[in-house]
C-alpha cells in the first residue's frame, strides 16, 4: 500500500538547482534490489534534525516510490554559521518504502550527489539535504527518525514550498492546519520565489528559469 509522503529539499553549494533537480529525478523508482539507480557525484538547506550517523547495514530498500508533484524553487536566508543562501523546495511522493527505508534511499541519494555530512558544524554549506517531512498520517519518535519532522512547523523555508503543493494540510499530531503556522507580516521571514513550478507537474520535467 503506497503511503502519500511529503520531503524537503534545499542546496547552497555550487549549482544549487542543478542538485536539486537532480536529487528529484532520483527519487522516484521501482526495483527489487537495493540498488536504486543512484549516480555517483553526493537538514532542506538546513540541518534535518535526522540523525544521519547510524550504520544502516543491509536495510532492504525494496519497493517504489514516486514524485507526484513539486514546488518552486524559493531562496532563503541560511541557519547557523555565514554562508551562501540557500535554494528549496519540497515533493510529495507516493512510496510503499517504510519510513525508516526511504530515510534510507534520501541519505544514499544525498550521498550520491556529493553530501560530505559535517561532524563538527550542524548547519554546515551542502549539496543537497532531503528532510523527510511527513509520511502519511504517522507520528513516531525512534532514535533516528521523528515524524512529522520536529521543526516542521518553526521554517518558513519549509512551510512555504509545502504548502504551495496543498494549503490543506494539517499537523498529523495536532490536526492545526499547516498554513496557521506561518508568520503573519511574510516581510522579513527571508523567503523569496527563484524559480516557479511549471503547471504540468512531474519529476522528468525541467522548468523554465524566469
Amino acid at each position: 500500500m503506497s503511503e502519500r509522503v511529503f520531503i524537503a529539499l534545499g542546496s547552497n553549494v555550487g549549482d544549487r538547482a542543478n542538485w536539486i533537480d537532480r536529487a528529484i529525478e532520483k527519487l522516484s523508482w521501482q526495483h527489487s534490489g537495493h540498488d536504486s539507480g543512484h549516480d555517483s557525484g553526493h537538514d532542506s538547506g538546513h540541518d534535518s534534525g535526522h540523525d544521519s550517523g547510524h550504520d544502516w547495514g543491509n536495510r532492504s530498500s525494496r519497493g517504489e516510490c514516486r514524485v507526484i508533484q513539486y514546488s518552486s524553487l524559493w531562496e532563503t536566508d541560511p541557519v547557523g554559521p555565514p554562508q551562501p543562501r540557500y535554494l528549496n523546495a519540497a515533493a510529495e511522493l507516493s512510496t510503499t518504502l517504510s519510513p525508516l527505508a526511504l530515510l534510507q534511499s534520501m541519505l544514499e541519494i544525498e550521498e550520491s550527489l556529493g553530501r560530505v555530512r559535517s561532524t563538527a558544524e550542524r548547519n554546515a554549506p551542502r549539496t543537497i539535504d532531503l528532510d523527510l517531512l511527513m509520511y502519511g498520517t504517522t507520528m513516531s519518535v525512534e532514535p533516528h527518525l521523528e515524524l512529522p519532522h520536529p521543526r516542521l512547523t518553526m521554517r518558513p523555508f519549509v512551510l512555504i514550498p509545502l504548502l504551495e503543493l496543498d494549503a490543506s494540510l494539517r499537523h498529523p499530531g495536532t490536526g492545526d492546519l499547516l498554513v496557521s503556522f506561518l508568520p503573519v507580516n511574510r516581510e522579513n521571514d527571508g523567503v523569496v520565489m527563484w524559480r516557479a513550478r511549471s503547471r504540468s507537474l512531474g519529476c522528468a520535467e525541467v522548468l523554465g528559469t524566469p
